[in-house]
């Protein structure tokens, strides 16, 4: 059954919410930047038992927030943000759940099935998510990299989502095009997603109100999850409630 998934996204070492296809080495377009650090969230989430969250790092300068969540609530929270052979370990050690991985599993923008196998030996396919953030590409969906700034030659495909779950416990995809704007969630990729994944997805992006978790409920059948950001009340927005995301987890589990 589809259920609410809390994040905590983190530019520059602080909490924010951005506009994510805008990210890039400047800076992004902002919509919000917390007055409290990462471990006021972790305690959050922890404290309505709210599992399967996820930390991201976008970009450098966050490692002392990221980790300050993961200990914060040890193994509640998964963590994503320039995850590699050398750092998974650090993270998981940190706290993390699980570590979430895209760009490193790309060179010269061709996905590496050696980087691949090598991160699920590494880590184990239980401790690892396999982050296939896209843009709307003529084809359907391409995996997006770097910052989601890098279209790759990737498509998000049923063949590609049966393969790649081999290798991984979950999905996490951010539909970077709606990331951060609060107009609507890209319902053609939920619906995708529910008919082809064959192990837990989460879904990011566009989300705009409480109504979301019911609409991704029925595109998917259940079998989606959704992250709400910038339209969540912690966050400064105005569309959806923290509570009744809680409410919304209790009532479908």
């Amino acid at each position: 059954m589809t259920q609410f998934r809390p994040c905590i996204d983190l530019h520059q070492g602080q909490v924010k919410q951005i506009v994510g296809g805008t990210l890039n080495d400047e800076g992004a377009t902002t919509n919000f930047v917390s007055e409290h650090d990462a471990a006021y969230y972790a305690n959050l989430y922890k404290d309505h038992n709210l599992l399967g969250g996820h930390v991201i790092g976008l970009g450098p300068g966050n490692e002392e927030q990221a980790k300050l969540a993961l200990s914060t609530w040890q193994k509640g929270l998964q963590y994503g943000g320039g995850i590699n052979l050398q750092n998974a370990e650090d993270y998981l050690s940190a706290g993390a759940s699980k570590v979430i991985v895209t760009s490193y599993l790309f060179e010269n923008d061709q996905l590496s099935w050696e980087r691949v196998e090598k991160l699920n030996t590494l880590v184990g396919a239980e401790q690892l998510v396999l982050d296939l953030s896209c843009r709307r590409v003529s084809e359907g969906w391409a995996i997006a990299t770097d910052r989601w700034q890098t279209v790759t030659s990737t498509l998000i495909t049923a063949d590609s989502l049966k393969t790649l779950s081999q290798y991984c416990s979950e999905f996490l995809i951010h539909a970077a095009d709606v990331e951060g704007l609060q107009q609507g969630i890209d319902q053609e990729l939920v619906a995708f997603l529910g008919e082809h994944c064959p192990i837990p997805v989460t879904y990011a992006g566009g989300a705009r109100s409480i109504e979301d978790l019911e609409q991704v409920s029925t595109l998917s059948q259940g079998r989606v999850d959704l992250t709400i950001g910038s339209a969540l009340d912690i966050f400064g927005g105005s569309g959806a409630k923290f509570l009744d995301c809680v409410a919304w987890n209790l009532q479908h589990q």
